[in-house]
């Protein structure tokens, strides 16, 4: 199990509105903080508090919704304040992901447009882009849209000055210094590198949802004819992947 150092959070909890606690461990993309906010939401969920609805964790904050006829919300935060919110101790263990990607050409229409920013190839995109493990930091805009961290420097990217109206679900792709897998048709001014036959999102399996944050993933290329193979598959809610053995 992964313990990142946290004896230097400072936790703040903020009231939202008449239904929801903000736990806040910091302001920026920082994997200690991420590992503060997912053990403070496990340690959460251990404890099965009655009124609690839902626990929404980010990448630095937990908002925390619960039923405020059925839990008293000055209560609820006497409850959260005994946990000790600076020292939330080590986080689950996340699984890993091996996720395959199609890259370039109509399944991700901006890789040249981003080689030629950084004065790369097309290739070496790929190979930059494939190389890491990255984290999941969290999960949401749309059911499994996917934000990852471990981006290379060498590929961080504006995002585009005006957002696409729609793009394909399964697009990988990267903006700022963020990489992210796209579950749904969605709009997006991320760059668009490729696309994954998996479906981060699936309401007719079992679990619908397929990764968490905390997880890790690593891309692998494929091309356009496993890409279809694969698709059919994901079609028939066949999720593809699985966690690889720790």
């Amino acid at each position: 199990m992964t313990d990142f150092p946290n004896a230097t959070l400072r936790a703040r909890v903020v009231p939202v509105g008449d239904s929801a606690i903000l736990v806040e461990f910091g302001e920026t993309i920082d994997p200690a903080i991420n590992a503060a906010v997912l053990a403070l939401d496990a340690r959460i969920r251990a404890m099965a508090l009655e009124g609690v609805v839902e626990l929404v964790p980010t990448y630095r904050s937990l908002l925390v919704h619960y039923d405020p006829e059925k839990i008293d919300g000055a209560a609820l935060l006497a409850r959260l304040a005994s946990l000790d919110l600076d020292h939330p101790g080590p986080p689950p263990e996340g699984r890993s992901w091996t996720v395959p990607v199609c890259y370039g050409g109509e399944f991700g229409i901006d890789l040249e447009a981003v080689a030629e920013r950084h004065g790369l190839t097309p290739e070496e995109v790929v190979r930059l882009h494939t190389a890491p493990v990255y984290r999941v930091y969290m999960v949401g805009f749309v059911p499994g849209f996917t934000y990852l961290g471990g981006l290379d420097p060498r590929l961080h990217t504006p995002r585009l000055p005006e957002p696409r109206p729609r793009t394909p679900p399964g697009s990988v792709s990267i903006g700022g210094i963020q990489a992210g897998i796209a579950s749904l048709a969605i709009p997006s001014g991320w760059h668009l590198l490729g696309r994954t036959p998996v479906r981060t999102f699936d309401p007719e399996r079992d679990p619908p949802l397929l990764l968490a944050p905390g997880d890790r993933v690593r891309f692998v290329p494929i091309d356009p004819a496993t890409f279809a193979e694969l698709d059919r598959r994901a079609a028939a809610h066949d999720p593809l992947i699985a966690p690889e053995p720790s």
